[in-house]
């Protein structure tokens, strides 16, 4: 049995987590206890969470949390996104050569993260290159919330395009999952917290780790703690 906290980049992470992985990952004996918005900020005092804007804000959170739950069996994960990844996250200085390999680049931030935070219980994911990727894996399924045929068929020719994983979807100002996304269903910009987190659970976690390789890799490294 393994215990483990998540710290999200927001609320959508927070619900996917708490209603798609919790009862997953607790088949494979692992429990997830508590999934909380990581730090941005530390004002007077008063911690602001959400965004993953400000690395050591988040730091100082995940150390913080690590420091007050030494037992082994207690696990510390996250998922915050590649997209707009705050300037001072370390590794950044090493990934300019792997700007044509997305799956690189984002495995050595992560490796960069876990040897700068020197704790193994903390298993760093950071999402290729944002939460809305795994939408793509079937993103038919938006038409449950939005009757837009025309706009779905837009969408599916971007997954057609691609031709590949949805996480190889690029990080561009415009042209993120979300951004996609917001094109052509304005709504979504409102309404992602709980269409987002309810999308990924009519696709099911199966066939998005079967479209998204990098989420694939950390899924089963936490279902192994258990």
């Amino acid at each position: 049995m393994a215990r483990l906290q998540l710290f999200a980049e927001g609320p959508t992470e927070q619900t996917f987590a708490d209603t798609v992985l919790k009862p997953h990952l607790a088949q494979h004996g692992v429990y997830i206890q508590k999934t909380i918005l990581i730090a941005n900020a530390y004002k007077k005092g008063k911690i602001y969470r959400g965004g993953g804007r400000n690395f050591d804000a988040m730091q100082k959170d995940i150390l913080r949390s690590l420091k007050q739950n030494s037992a082994p069996d207690v696990f510390f994960t996250s998922m915050i996104d590649l997209y707009a990844l705050p300037k001072r996250f370390p590794g950044t200085e090493k990934v300019a050569q792997y700007d044509n390999d997305p799956y690189r680049r984002v495995e050595v931030l992560e490796e960069s993260w876990a040897e700068n935070t020197n704790d193994k219980r903390f298993i760093p994911h950071i999402q290729l290159h944002e939460y809305e990727a795994y939408l793509f894996a079937d993103i038919s399924k938006l038409s449950f919330f939005y009757q837009n045929t025309a706009a779905i068929k837009k969408l599916q020719h971007i997954v057609d395009t691609v031709g590949g994983p949805p996480e190889l979807i690029d990080d561009g100002q415009h042209t993120a999952p979300s951004k996609r996304i917001t094109k052509w269903l304005p709504k979504y910009a409102s309404e992602k917290v709980i269409v987002g987190a309810q999308t990924a659970e009519r696709i099911g976690l199966a066939k998005i780790r079967s479209k998204c390789p990098h989420f694939a890799k950390w899924l089963e490294r936490l279902e192994n703690l258990g």
